[in-house]
């Protein structure tokens, strides 16, 4: 279990390591010309979004399925796959197969970009499911508002994704991120400190990068939404000398020390942090919730702190897990423990969840989006997502690791997946 969960934190941590017109609304607008039509249904006039026929519907992403990412995106696509093999094989949703198509952008943002004008434009689907990689999301996102076109699930953390209370496409109503969003993460982490560990104030030690940024937002969000005193002090991404940034935090007082920062600046700061005798817990982002963590602290940190670390998915369902196996076996075995096709499974749950809420009604891109926002969803491996109120934060509930020290040491999940309100009502009784 514990090697599974690794696994998957794992793919995550590397779509995250890749970071280093007209828009229009949902709310008495339609999307840009051309991309809604009427077709007869057999039974009357029924309205379709674009890529619906009676029988069928289809959906796309491009990922990089070549090169060196090829070890991501090919599994990635083959647990999509597998997701929908298993629903056509039942006859669909309300009788209409899933068609998915895939273009290998090579995780170049420029190729991502025409392969998202030929999806939308040429080839007319109905939703980019599995939108992958942080240079295509981050090129392509503006693009994806203005077409309008629902897009679920995207395999990178960056807060472009972040919204709340989104109510046109503009705002990234038509938005659907599902993995943890660093904005979201600084927020649970915050939240973590206060209702976790009782702490008081909190010290945030955060790189000058997107990713660090991005947990500062949220982090500073949370404080001040909660009333808790905090100090924050930047370090350059990549730098050997964070003393300090350190020093500054350490002076404050602070009882819980977030750690935002991913690969390799955080092993810099959990070791300066242990020279200067540090003795408050600290907390880091998913992303660094990897074997190879451990043995770079674990020595330094031993009797004096515990370093803790995110976490999004949990095993706990044994029913889900079989199904995943059986199907995903069918497209090759190798991926039955493999965590990048474990995500592909993910992201086609959740666009299916939504045309399942709206089986007999029109499918449009209107309907389908109201649907996925109508009620939280299910992760088949983690928490509930809500999207309600034009919320588009990804995970919003994480769990807990901590490093142990016992030889070169390991992570050890201490804590179940809690929301932030769950946490919250930890620190009042």
């Amino acid at each position: 279990m514990k090697k599974l969960i690794a696994l998957l934190l794992a793919a995550m941590m590397l779509f995250s390591l890749a970071a280093c017109g007209d828009k229009t609304g949902t709310e008495g607008t339609n999307p840009p010309s051309g991309t809604e039509t009427k077709e007869p249904s057999g039974n009357g006039e029924k309205q379709y979004s674009q890529g619906v026929t009676d029988t069928t519907i289809k959906i796309a992403n491009s990922a990089a399925t070549s090169g060196a990412y090829a070890p991501v995106g090919v599994p990635f696509n083959a647990g999509i796959q597998a997701y929908l093999d298993m629903v056509n094989e039942a006859g669909g949703i309300d009788g209409r197969k899933i068609e998915f198509l895939h273009t290998d952008d090579e995780f170049d943002p420029v190729k991502g970009k025409a392969a998202l004008q030929n999806f939308v434009e040429d080839e007319k689907v109905f939703a980019i499911v599995g939108h992958f990689g942080t240079p295509v999301v981050g090129a392509t996102i503006e693009d994806l508002k203005d077409y309008g076109i629902p897009s679920v699930y995207f395999a990178t953390g960056i807060g472009q994704l972040y919204a709340e209370g989104a109510k046109t496409n503009a705002d990234g109503y038509n938005i659907f991120p599902v993995q943890p969003i660093y904005t979201t993460e600084g927020q649970i982490m915050v939240a973590r400190g206060v209702g976790y560990f009782n702490a008081t104030k909190i010290g945030i030690i955060y790189t000058n990068d997107d990713a660090g940024k991005d947990m500062l937002t949220g982090a500073e969000a949370k404080c001040k939404e909660l009333g808790i005193e905090y100090q924050a002090e930047q370090v350059t991404a990549g730098s050997s000398d964070v003393s300090a940034a350190v020093t500054a935090i350490k002076n404050s007082g602070a009882d819980f020390i977030v750690c935002a920062s991913i690969q390799a600046t955080m092993p810099t700061i959990v070791k300066e942090l242990a020279a200067q005798g540090n003795t408050a817990p600290v907390i880091t982002t998913y992303v660094n919730v990897s074997d190879a963590i451990p043995p770079l602290v674990a020595s330094d940190i031993k009797g004096k702190f515990d370093v803790y670390g995110n976490g999004w998915v949990d095993y706990y369902d044994e029913d889900n897990l079989a199904l995943y196996t059986e199907w995903v076996g069918k497209i090759d075995p190798a991926y039955g423990m493999n965590a990048y096709a474990q995500t592909g499974w993910i992201a086609a749950h959740f666009f299916c969840e939504g045309l399942r809420r709206i089986e007999g009604q029109d499918i449009t891109w209107e309907n389908y989006m109201k649907a996925l926002e109508s009620a939280p969803i299910q992760n088949p491996f983690g928490g509930l997502i809500d999207y309600t109120n034009g919320n588009r934060a990804g995970t919003q509930v994480m769990n807990l690791s901590k490093i142990t020290t016992d030889g070169e040491g390991g992570w050890e999940l201490v804590d179940e997946l809690r929301s932030m309100d769950d946490l919250v009502a930890m620190a009042n009784g």
